[in-house]
């Protein structure tokens, strides 16, 4: 995630949410090649218009490198299964995509996106239960690594169900401000500080004005 000085990811009315160095988005595509899914929030991939590719030759050769095929498999959280047949990512067949929806999604929702070519998954419960959702990832697409790219509401569920391993973190020099912009952890939050996600810092690097910063989770040892 990129966010500004004030912890935001994009401006209160959400006509801004790029806004890192090119050296950030070498940085994202960087993560990608080394992941075996991408996951991304609906509306994250319908305001970006993202396509979840692989970022280009170069790192599709990174890919092979490493062992992983040309281009990840994709990966939308919508609970409502309600994304827009018009995304980009429709546009684009180069690698599966799996939609995780939760048990009130209509049916015609869920008819809509397989007819797209989606492997829609639907919970049994009201809300898309992301443990289970990852392990049949790992089960059925061989996924051992799976990079988030937000945006907040998914990435508080995941922290919230104890799922985030490492969190890359771009510190902009920009201010937005608003009590409306989102940040990187929007949803239901915590209610504690005892009960709060622990991370340590892993490393931080200075290019230009940008902060890229790396945290490791801490587990509870009890």
């Amino acid at each position: 995630m990129a966010m500004t000085a004030d912890g935001k990811i994009a401006t209160a009315n959400r006509a801004v949410t790029t806004f890192g160095s090119a050296r950030d988005a070498r940085h994202l595509y960087e993560l990608r090649a080394t992941a075996d899914a991408i996951l991304c929030g609906a509306r994250t991939v319908e305001e970006t218009g993202a396509t979840l590719g692989n970022g280009g030759e170069i790192h599709r050769r990174a890919r092979l490198r490493r062992g992983l095929a040309e281009y990840p498999v994709r990966v939308i959280a919508s609970e409502s299964a309600s994304i827009s047949s018009s995304a980009a990512i429709w546009q684009k067949s180069f690698s599966p995509v799996v939609v995780l929806a939760g048990g009130t999604a209509s049916k015609r929702n869920v008819s809509r996106l397989t007819k797209l070519g989606a492997h829609v998954w639907v919970a049994a419960g009201a809300e898309v239960d992301l443990a289970l959702m990852l392990g049949r990832l790992r089960s059925e697409f061989g996924v051992r690594r799976l990079l988030c790219e937000g945006g907040g509401g998914l990435n508080d569920a995941l922290f919230r169900a104890g799922l985030v391993d490492e969190l890359h973190l771009t510190l902009c020099p920009r201010i937005f401000g608003g009590r409306q912009s989102p940040t990187i952890a929007d949803g239901l939050g915590f209610p504690r500080l005892a009960d709060a996600a622990l991370f340590e810092l892993k490393s931080a690097k200075r290019h230009g004005d940008e902060l890229f910063l790396v945290y490791r989770a801490v587990r509870p040892t009890g």
